[in-house]
């Protein structure tokens, strides 16, 4: 971007440039401007009772709401608090509205001869829901207010604002899309933090494995795509796209350490000499940064050298193999989280009676809740807290349900272990090597055990019992799908994402036999004993449930997080990731998913990436979506509690029945 185009130096305290009326040219749009993710921007307010517009100062009116109400309507800051989201609807909403807000943001690309091209882009927040009248009214006023040299394309801001457009001619109102203006950016903070360590850059991964064995805590680890087995380090860069729900990012929100996409990373580290440099590597949503240190920093272990997980003893006595409907989640330490998670689901779904409005309850200031937002996205008119409650329990049973199945229980897995003289050798072993700190050896304990784990003969008594409890559909030969289900997963502050093995394409009953065996063997695998063991979760209280489900053709699978990762303030929008097929292809990084972000307060959804998709989902789809979306955050009331702001992260699919199905619920770390 040339200097030209950067804002000017703040003004003195006090001082307000706000401009009221003409036309905008460079010099002034550069004068009243700030800066949000790297593009100079403006917030314009126009009355169309007046005929007029208004050109906010960025750095006096950081809202537009408050701008028109204090000085166009002559309200103090009180009054407009105390009926703020009825102000709102006004300006936002309503399709006779006075005024139409919006930003204008100076962006650069180069065109088809690879010359530097200029243009401004003008859009409305993404909670607007102005019709395409209004939308092609906003440009062109702005169009013939704005300096005619430069290209002015509208950006819709939600899927309603797209929808609108297509029935208006792109010559009448040129326009682009946000997955197009953003989808090829240089940088984009996946997780935000800072981080001083040694960069270590690798080509591809082999380049990676070559070193792996070297890397440590104090070193930033930077290359195309990290690889879902890389050790706890001090930040990630990736030199690819992935997306914020991708298993590493996963990792990278619980250990809460930076992680970002730099395309340009070659460049920066030739430049600055960054290879194996002590660097300061900061991430944030509107800035990435890697600073090249003088000298090597005096640096202290980090605080989770210290951090402790803390489990409850698992409870071995022997237990039956159980549907999963017939689980709570205080069945989690005889079945691991993620059995007592869908359990618990079931009964959420089956029962009606949880309440799942707790977070809309939580205070928003300057609003006392958002009970009114969730009663209007359920349909209801000043409904009770009891109707309110009831209607919000209906629409989730409606939305989804909860995968059938059966769980084996943590006895299964000690009575096997138990069975063998070598197991139990082997076992001791490696407890042996943790306690003295052995870490040269660890890895070959660990791939030793895994070996004699999935090649021991599970003891008849183990195997009559699986047997019994298979309901039909699971024991007629259809293909099932073997799921981990540890209580060291899906923990707050250890999710071990990507850690456990499930298998998915398993049929009769030695295939079945060898998966829960390969199941059982992933709890002892170097990656899984190693993170373990950072966090001071003992060998001794980790055990490893199975669950066991029939598998279910999926039109579309993907993952949604009742956040938006990138925006940690942010408590409107849920992020949903997708892809045809299952939703393993959106964490494990085989396919770059669709994005979009759904807000669950005014409603509305929009398009961040298309990934490696050509085109995005229908109308109808995305739609559905918007629900999936909202009944993720109704969920987040009962599975976050007492804590209703913790957010949620939940693997779900869209069966072959056109049916939600959610597979996986756990904290989602931020």
């Amino acid at each position: 971007m040339s200097a030209v185009l950067l804002p000017a130096p703040a003004p003195e305290p006090g001082t307000d440039r706000t401009v009221v009326g003409g036309n905008l040219s460079l010099p002034l749009f550069r004068t009243l401007s700030g800066v949000l993710a790297g593009h100079p921007y403006l917030k314009v307010v126009v009355d169309r009772a007046e005929d007029t517009w208004h050109l906010l100062d960025t750095a006096a009116h950081p809202f537009h709401v408050n701008y028109i109400a204090t000085r166009v309507l002559g309200m103090d800051l009180d009054q407009l608090d105390a009926g703020l989201d009825e102000f709102n609807a006004s300006v936002y909403m309503d399709p006779e509205r006075r005024f139409l807000l919006g930003v204008l943001s100076l962006h650069t690309d180069e065109d088809t001869e690879g010359r530097e091209r200029t243009f401004l882009v003008l859009e409305t927040t993404e909670a607007d829901t102005m019709h395409g009248a209004l939308l092609e009214a906003f440009y062109e006023f702005v169009r013939v207010r704005v300096d005619g040299r430069l290209p002015l394309l509208l950006k819709p801001a939600n899927h309603g604002q797209e929808e609108e457009l297509a029935a208006i001619s792109e010559l009448r109102v040129p326009r682009i899309l946000g997955h197009e203006l953003f989808g090829t950016r240089t940088r984009t903070p996946l997780n935000t933090g800072e981080a001083v360590g040694r960069l270590r850059r690798f080509a591809d991964l082999e380049e990676y494995e070559a070193a792996a064995a070297g890397l440590g805590w104090a070193d930033i680890v930077a290359m195309p795509c990290l690889p879902d087995d890389v050790p706890r380090v001090a930040g990630f860069v990736n030199t690819a796209p992935i997306t914020p729900l991708s298993h590493t990012n996963v990792l990278a929100s619980g250990w809460g350490i930076p992680n970002a996409i730099v395309r340009d990373l070659d460049q920066l580290a030739e430049q600055h000499r960054l290879d194996g440099a002590w660097i300061r590597y900061r991430v944030r949503e509107d800035e990435i940064s890697l600073e090249r240190l003088a000298q090597e920093p005096a640096l202290q272990p980090p605080a989770w050298h210290q951090q402790r997980i803390r489990l409850e003893p698992p409870l071995l006595a022997d237990a039956p193999v159980l549907a999963l409907h017939r689980l709570r989640s205080a069945d989690r330490d005889r079945y691991g989280t993620k059995a007592a998670n869908l359990g618990e689901l079931h009964h959420v779904l089956d029962s009606g009676t949880v309440d799942l409005t707790a977070f809309h309850g939580r205070p928003r200031p300057p609003r006392e809740n958002l009970y009114g937002h969730l009663a209007a996205r359920l349909g209801l008119r000043s409904p009770s807290a009891a109707e309110l409650r009831s209607a919000a329990a209906a629409f989730v049973a409606g939305t989804v349900e909860a995968p059938d199945g059966v769980a084996l229980p943590f006895s299964l897995q000690h009575r096997f272990l138990t069975s063998s003289p070598a197991l139990q050798q082997g076992i001791g072993k490696l407890k042996m090597a943790l306690e003295l700190d052995a870490f040269e050896v660890l890895d070959s304990l660990c791939l030793q055990l895994q070996h004699l784990v999935r090649h021991t003969p599970m003891p008849g008594s183990v195997i009559r019992l699986i047997d019994q409890a298979l309901p039909a559909p699971l024991a007629g030969g259809s293909r099932l799908v073997v799921r981990s289900s540890s209580n060291a997963e899906d923990l707050p502050g250890f999710s071990a994402a990507g850690v456990y093995d499930s298998v998915t394409t398993v049929r009769g009953t030695g295939e079945l036999l060898d998966a829960v065996r390969q199941v059982w063997a992933s709890l002892l695998s170097p990656r899984s004993v190693r993170l373990r063991h950072q966090v001071g979760i003992s060998l001794d209280d980790t055990y490893m449930g199975v669950i066991i489900q029939e598998y279910v053709p999926a039109e579309l699978g993907g993952v949604l997080v009742t956040c938006n990762p990138t925006r940690r303030e942010d408590f409107r929008n849920v992020y949903l990731n997708c892809s045809p097929g299952s939703p393993e292809q959106v964490v494990d990084g085989t396919v770059l998913p669709q994005q979009y972000l759904y807000n669950t307060v005014e409603g509305g959804g929009r398009t961040v990436a298309l990934g490696s998709w050509g085109e995005g989902l229908s109308a109808a789809t995305r739609s559905r979506l918007a629900d999936l979306s909202l009944t993720g955050r109704l969920l987040q009331s009962h599975f976050s509690a007492p804590d209703v702001d913790k957010p949620l992260d939940i693997e779900w699919l869209l069966t072959d029945r056109d049916e939600f199905r959610l597979v996986q619920l756990r904290p989602y770390a931020l």
